[in-house]
């Protein structure tokens, strides 16, 4: 072991060794937010990628320039004559990058739609994308997944979060692909071959989705599915966000017995003023689904979105990445190791200093903000990406942390609250071909931080590049009662997509 990681606590050092993870591709800074340095700081400085924990800087510069009351808008005109309940003329629609335009929410704007006499469009659906500019973006470039829901594009026009969810049911000795809504024009067609087996571990694994050929809408899906498995929700992102948002438009709008009979075209909105202009739900209710389940897609229109309020449209991710910078600089937050490419931190590029991130959290503490801020990250063995995490530890309940996975990648950053009531916050990014085996080490760690007073301990700088010198740590402040946090958090959504929206977090990367 090499001697800067000597005051790292052993229980932690040792389940690292048997992870087979070298501590120089570690970094870890534990500070008492009452404290004036950390009690633990190790390879605090090295620049590091944070994987999904990069969705703390994205929110945190969204709460500090947008307001905990933001709200995106999706307008609509229409450009011709209403008469009986008749659109003569096309609907257009444009769209400033609202992540939240769930099933459900979709069904409200339809719905204020036909209350303002728009029941049947003889007409084309006017799309407009011009808020944002983006290049073509190849989903599957990232790891070879196009049809993963975490690697979902972002864009200005997005309907339930680029998902269409299918639901596969045995019949008979087939198994049939029914579509959660109606998707007109997209012809689905099964080659599964159903087994007898009853196990259905691992079932989305042996299904195989493709689009043989672009030019004819058709989602062909290959393998084998176990009539044990009985019927399944299987959610895809086929397609780029504007064709998903038209087949969810017109989806819905036939299942609300409305006509759409022309063409899906893009172009641009009328100077005039909008006959509808929906809003989203407040930026905080927003980053509770971000960060709880890890939402890629949002964060991508987030950060966006950040650019073109600050900057003007259309939305850039040099705009975006500009904004985000501006505001950790306002709040004292160091940008020296910080690269930034989506905000959300699917990329492997994108870097951070675990010392630049228990900054982010420290300033997140001390602003009238910190409650926004605190509540939107799940919660240990409770909800979110940590729902199955540490379940049995003391932490469960007593800690909010973000999470962040990809290949080699895993981290953790957030606060935990210790036995005797104290807040520390918590920052551990491991970089290595074997961070996927680092858990038992951040229960080590975070069960260590737990149950530690760390009042009055001294400081131990132990980055490599530091030198071993104690400081002392501020006195603590009237304490505060123990606070029990085992028991289920009432209020907090569980699912906030819902049953017809139904998506897990994103999974495979970036969580």
């Amino acid at each position: 072991m090499s001697a800067h990681a000597a005051g790292l606590p052993a229980v932690f050092t040792d389940a690292l060794k048997q992870a087979g993870i070298p501590l120089d591709h570690v970094a870890v800074v534990v500070q008492p937010l009452d404290a004036a340095a950390p009690v633990l700081s190790h390879n605090a400085e090295a620049a590091l990628n944070p994987a999904s924990v990069m969705k703390l800087v994205t929110s945190f510069a969204a709460l500090n320039q947008l307001g905990p009351g933001y709200v995106w808008t999706t307008d609509v005109w229409a450009n011709g004559t209403v008469e009986d309940g008749v659109l003569h003329g096309d609907l257009v629609i444009k769209g400033h990058g609202d992540p939240t335009l769930t099933l459900e929410r979709m069904w409200l704007l339809q719905r204020e739609l036909r209350a303002r006499g728009v029941r049947h469009i003889r007409g084309n659906l006017v799309l407009d994308l011009s808020h944002f500019e983006l290049l073509a973006i190849d989903p599957g470039a990232f790891d070879g997944e196009p049809f993963a829901l975490y690697n979902a594009a972002p864009g200005a026009l997005v309907a339930n979060f680029s998902a269409m969810t299918l639901r596969l049911k045995p019949d008979g000795e087939q198994v049939l692909i029914v579509p959660d809504i109606a998707l007109p024009g997209l012809t689905l067609t099964s080659r599964l071959v159903l087994t007898d087996g009853a196990e259905c571990n691992g079932w989305k694994d042996a299904l195989t989705p493709a689009l043989p050929d672009p030019e004819r809408l058709e989602l062909v899906v290959s393998g084998r599915y176990a009539r044990g498995c009985g019927e399944q929700a299987w959610s895809l992102s086929l397609f780029e966000p504007a064709a998903t948002f038209d087949f969810v438009f017109r989806g819905l709008w036939a299942e609300s017995g409305g006509t759409l009979t022309g063409a899906t075209v893009a172009g641009r909105a009328p100077q005039s003023e909008p006959l509808l202009k929906f809003s989203s739900v407040p930026l905080t209710e927003a980053l509770i689904r971000l960060n709880k389940y890890s939402n890629n897609l949002m964060t991508r229109n987030l950060f966006l979105t950040l650019g073109a309020e600050k900057e003007g449209a259309p939305a850039t991710l040099e705009k975006g990445a500009r904004a985000v910078r501006v505001v950790l600089t306002q709040r004292g937050v160091s940008t020296r190791k910080l690269v930034l490419e989506n905000g959300a931190g699917l990329s492997r590029i994108e870097r951070i200093s675990a010392d630049a991130l228990n900054q982010l959290l420290r300033a997140a503490y001390n602003s009238p903000l910190f409650a926004e801020f605190q509540s939107a990250l799940p919660i240990v063995a409770s909800d979110g990406t940590l729902k199955r995490r540490f379940n049995g530890s003391p932490l469960s309940g007593n800690a909010h942390l973000k999470t962040g996975t990809l290949r080699d990648v895993s981290a953790l950053a957030g606060y935990v609250y210790t036995v005797n009531g104290q807040r520390v916050s918590f920052v551990m990014l491991v970089n290595h071909a074997n961070a996927r085996r680092s858990e038992a080490a951040q229960r080590a760690l975070l069960e260590w931080v737990h149950t530690t007073p760390h009042g009055l301990q001294p400081v131990v700088d132990r980055s490599p590049l530091g030198h071993t010198t104690p400081h002392g740590l501020l006195p603590l402040k009237a304490q505060e009662p123990v606070v029990d946090r085992s028991t289920s958090q009432e209020g907090i959504e569980k699912n906030p997509i819902g049953q017809a929206g139904a998506m897990p977090a994103d999974e495979g990367a970036s969580r």
